[in-house]
């Protein structure tokens, strides 16, 4: 009896990447390559035409980020099954992902054989997360998590502002950007502004532009 091959679509912005993928999947009986985009955007009107059985798409898009906008995808189809990718990511960012109905979490360097085994994983139903990313949700996982002010703070905190002008972007006291700082660096661990700013950028607790 013949079992149809799990259809997959890649969303990343690497060519380089989706050709070793595909080349991969066209010499293995079981899964198939329908599809591919170079963005969020295309990606999203790929996933409607095609309906595939898994996604994998890349943590950074150019006009995408999975942790924060991968909740489009269900909107379209609860029952998705979706495999991030990443260069590098910290444990909020693999958190918002899983939280956001990402069934896998897989480093992009890992080699083919881990990706393939990701998809037949999550097709299956189950979670799958690579050794480095089950690593970094081991050791760097929040004890407790910051507050939608306190994200607030820390995101102006690392753009470089101080407290006073965190205060007037933010409409607030200068009393309360301080109660924010302090619980800020309790709960990731610091005691400065700049080792504040290196664990949230690592951590991904805070989107900056590179």
């Amino acid at each position: 009896m013949n079992t149809m091959p799990i259809r997959v679509l890649v969303i990343d912005s690497k060519p380089i990447f989706q050709l070793g993928l595909r080349a991969a999947a066209d010499n293995l009986s079981g899964i198939e390559f329908v599809g591919q985009a170079d963005n969020g955007a295309e990606g999203l009107e790929r996933f409607t035409e095609i309906g595939p059985d898994v996604t994998l798409i890349n943590l950074r898009l150019p006009d995408m980020c999975a942790a924060d906008d991968i909740g489009s995808f269900f909107e379209i189809d609860p029952e998705a099954k979706i495999v991030v990718l990443a260069e590098s990511a910290g444990d909020a960012e693999i958190k918002a992902s899983i939280d956001g109905g990402a069934l896998g979490f897989v480093s992009a360097s890992a080699p083919i054989s881990i990706m393939l085994e990701a998809i037949r994983k999550v097709h299956a139903g189950n979670q799958y997360f690579d050794d480095s990313v089950s690593q970094t949700l081991k050791t760097e996982v929040l004890s407790e998590d910051l507050t939608a002010a306190e994200t607030d703070v820390l995101e102006k905190l690392v753009g470089g502002l101080a407290n006073k002008e965190i205060a007037f972007a933010l409409d607030v006291s200068e009393n309360t950007v301080k109660t924010h700082v302090r619980h800020i660096f309790e709960k990731l661990g610091v005691t400065d502004r700049t080792t504040a700013t290196v664990t949230a950028i690592k951590r991904g607790l805070v989107r900056v532009d590179i």
